[in-house]
């Protein structure tokens, strides 16, 4: 049985960061998460991708972001439990939970936060009659390490931010890029598509509009997409083929757990700590929903530093926190280190 004062599902960025403000109230975390590496969406689905609206950072890549958040909470020595789903959670008698894995573990924690951004997803995938056959093989949904794609024949199917974001990216990387979308207009970034726009014009990507691949062609790995536009049928020679679709996300086993659920969120008390209507039981980042919300991961750094005060009070009804800057307090971690403003020098003058 593992014990924490936080047992938090979920280690994405605002997970991590709620252990960086649980620590700062000697509170210990331990994390869930059903992926293999801390990182939630920012590992596992854009890590090369840059962020521009984290404070003080007017660009970071998805990836340094996270390794910074790690290093940020490494004085405070949270436990993690990885490639283990939260499957299960029972409430005991003095209002603790026990949360069991798919994997059999079980947690033990006087406060549960939900983290788990958009919770399980699963990319939506093009009606394509042999798609399956080239899973692996040339056929990917999520664009994790650009440099698999390295003077390689690249096809991108979409028409939103991810498709033309990725379109962009990997002119610089790619030996060929074709875009192609079912309609002429894209969803995505107005300044996205002008700069697609250059890009064709440069004759840097081809963009085949409007259009769709409708089949796949190859023996042991893909080597073209066949593609349709309007009564015409034509191959393109293609060594990766990435149909950003968007995801479906679903909150799995979380949804049974006697949640108030929202449109596939978990409703929450945003006037105080976003509690859900377990007491006990948080929900903090793009998981939650409330009037006003916004799916920001700047947002969700905000709900965790709430909810740790929060989770505090409840841990300790009968003590009284006092907040302390940490520029005055410094950061005291549970490993013995210290880190504070070096202090003032008295020095008298002659």
């Amino acid at each position: 049985m593992i014990k924490t004062d936080i047992l938090i599902i979920g280690a994405g960025p605002t997970g991590l960061f709620a252990v960086f403000e649980a620590g700062l109230l000697k509170l210990k975390c331990h994390l869930i998460d059903a992926l293999p590496q801390a990182g939630g969406q920012l590992t596992e689905l854009y890590p090369k991708k840059p962020i521009y609206d984290i404070p003080a950072f007017p660009e970071i890549l998805a990836g340094d972001l996270v390794s910074n958040l790690m290093k940020q909470i490494e004085p405070f020595q949270p436990g993690f439990t990885l490639g283990e789903r939260a499957d299960t959670i029972e409430k005991l008698d003095d209002g603790s939970f026990i949360v069991t894995t798919d994997k059999g573990t079980k947690h033990h924690a006087p406060i549960v936060a939900i983290a788990g951004g958009l919770g399980s997803f699963e990319p939506r995938k093009p009606p394509i009659p042999n798609l399956s056959n080239f899973e692996n093989k040339g056929v990917e949904y999520i664009i994790r390490d650009p440099e698999v794609y390295r003077d390689k024949n690249v096809v991108i199917s979409g028409g939103g931010d991810s498709a033309l974001d990725w379109s962009i990216f990997l002119t610089d990387v790619a030996k060929s890029v074709t875009l192609i979308h079912r309609r002429n207009e894209f969803r995505g970034a107005l300044d996205s598509v002008d700069k697609v726009q250059e890009l064709k014009n440069l004759g840097k990507i081809e963009l085949i509009t409007p259009a769709e691949v409708v089949g796949l062609v190859g023996n042991d790995k893909l080597e073209e997409v066949v593609i349709k536009r309007g009564a015409e049928l034509f191959n393109r020679e293609c060594d990766h083929f990435v149909p950003l679709f968007g995801l479906s996300p679903k909150l799995g086993p979380i949804a049974d757990w006697g949640l108030e659920i929202e449109k596939n969120a978990i409703k929450v008390d945003n006037s105080l700590d976003y509690q859900t209507n377990i007491p006990g039981i948080y929900a903090i980042g793009d998981v939650n929903t409330y009037p006003g919300k916004l799916k920001l991961i700047l947002c969700g750094f905000h709900e965790a530093t709430l909810m740790c005060q929060s989770a505090y009070q409840r841990i300790y009804p009968d003590k009284r926190y006092v907040l302390k800057y940490t520029t005055v307090g410094g950061v005291e971690g549970f490993d013995g280190s210290k880190k504070e403003a070096p202090k003032a020098t008295v020095k008298s003058i002659d």
